[in-house]
């Protein structure tokens, strides 16, 4: 997926819901400005709100994903690993690369991805996102930050956090050195 297809690939399930930009923005609780931007400008948020998008348009977080195919039981090798999104703050570079491990498996209630976080101005957004459902993280490289509700933590490679989603978060690179994870997001219907 292209950096140009997420933004197209809302606004096309938001149309063929037959939903204007501000009924969507109200259902979602998001600005008509920030689904704009989402749509026409190709900016890319961290995942609380595209899953907010995603609900509000009755969707699983993975239909912005997914591809017209489906495969039981699902295998992804390494080497057939595709970036599938990008997140990045309005100012910032890429600060996250996320591969879909369940692209192609359409009747999953989880989105297990692979993520490369690389390390961010300290300028860069650090707002909190929260969201329903939980999300399990197991670093494999370097350390990665979370922020969750009052508390800080760092982990580091083979450390893994088990999380409930909807207590505002923030995951993010520590220090100057990428890191990568696994994560688990589930997503109650």
């Amino acid at each position: 997926m292209n950096t140009e297809q997420l933004g197209v690939r809302i606004q096309r399930f938001r149309e063929l819901a037959e939903m204007t930009r501000e009924t969507l923005a109200e259902r979602s609780g998001l600005s008509v400005e920030f689904i704009r931007r989402l749509e026409e400008e190709s900016i890319y948020p961290s995942l609380g709100p595209l899953l907010k998008i995603a609900r509000a348009l009755g969707l699983r977080l993975g239909t912005f994903l997914d591809d017209e195919f489906g495969h039981d039981p699902l295998i992804v090798r390494i080497n057939e690993r595709r970036q599938e999104l990008h997140m990045r703050g309005a100012d910032c570079s890429v600060g996250m690369t996320f591969y879909s491990l369940g692209k192609g498996k359409k009747d999953r209630h989880m989105e297990p991805f692979f993520i490369e976080l690389v390390p961010q101005k300290s300028s860069c957004d650090t707002t909190l996102s929260s969201h329903e459902g939980e999300e399990f993280l197991v670093v494999t490289e370097g350390q990665v930050e979370i922020i969750y509700g009052q508390e800080r933590y760092v982990l580091g490679a083979g450390d893994s956090i088990y999380l409930n989603s909807i207590v505002p978060h923030l995951v993010r690179c520590q220090g100057n050195t990428p890191a990568s994870m696994y994560a688990v997001l589930y997503l109650p219907e």
